[in-house]
């Protein structure tokens, strides 16, 4: 599905949907807002655009250069949500948020992430798993506040069977969409906010939200024998010595 994307560059981009958490879906309709509320334009700010409302946000991407944004504040765990619509077409070596392909109409990618497990989504359904050992390791994300951040770029020299197809620039302008962002989570406020003693008491730190459910567990499985073309934890070329994070089960 992807090459190794580190959880530590976390985050979002785009959102996802959660399947078997319902309550979390009435809380964090409660902080959606426009853009200008929640980000900044990483580079590039000619490339970016919004709907006459404000409520959609289009990137766009040539042979020049691409865009990105990211959240204004930062947060140590939560659920985060966005819905997007990648470019249709011969778009290969151009890369957005995630690596489905979502061209027809806006699908809901989500995060959840605590202390336990991270977990991304799409369309309700779970696709990548990190999870903790409870140890101290430097793989998992959870002792520094992180930003949410997104962008479309070219990647032609490796996402497209390591270069083989090229980006076709005739077909450019390359244009995702995004809206509906939505972020239940704690808010960094430095030194330490009050917040991060207090997590459990939010639905996406309870126990629930710690392992995937009977239901996610099944369709966690059904993308992996499906859709799944690489793994990084199974690239024993690239990766001769098994890394830490390889070693724990997405199951438990």
């Amino acid at each position: 599905m992807e090459k190794r994307a580190s959880p530590s560059s976390l985050l979002l981009i785009a959102a996802l949907a959660m399947a078997s958490f319902p309550p979390l879906l009435e809380a964090v309709s409660l902080s959606k807002a426009n853009f200008a509320d929640n980000f900044n334009i990483m580079w590039s700010e000619d490339h970016f655009k919004t709907s006459e409302d404000g409520q959609i946000w289009y990137l766009s991407l040539d042979k020049e250069t691409g865009c990105g944004f990211q959240t204004k504040e930062r947060y140590r765990f939560g659920w985060f949500s966005m819905k997007l619509k990648l470019l249709g077409g011969d778009s290969a070596g151009v890369v957005t948020a995630y690596y489905f392909n979502p061209t027809e109409d806006f699908h809901s990618y989500s995060i959840l992430w605590n202390n336990e497990q991270l977990l991304f989504f799409v369309d309700e359904v779970p696709i990548r798993v990190y999870k903790n050992n409870g140890k101290p390791n430097n793989f998992f994300p959870n002792e520094k506040p992180m930003y949410l951040f997104s962008s479309i770029w070219n990647a032609d020299d490796w996402a497209t069977r390591g270069g083989l197809e090229k980006t076709d620039w005739k077909k450019a302008l390359f244009v995702s969409s995004y809206k509906d962002f939505n972020v239940d989570g704690c808010q960094w406020e430095d030194p330490y906010p009050a917040c991060v003693s207090t997590t459990t008491e939010n639905r996406w730190d309870q126990y629930p939200a710690w392992h995937l459910s009977e239901t996610q567990k099944l369709d966690f499985a059904w993308v992996k024998r499906n859709l799944v073309i690489y793994d990084y934890c199974e690239d024993t070329k690239r990766y001769p010595t098994p890394l830490e994070e390889c070693s724990l089960s997405p199951w438990d």
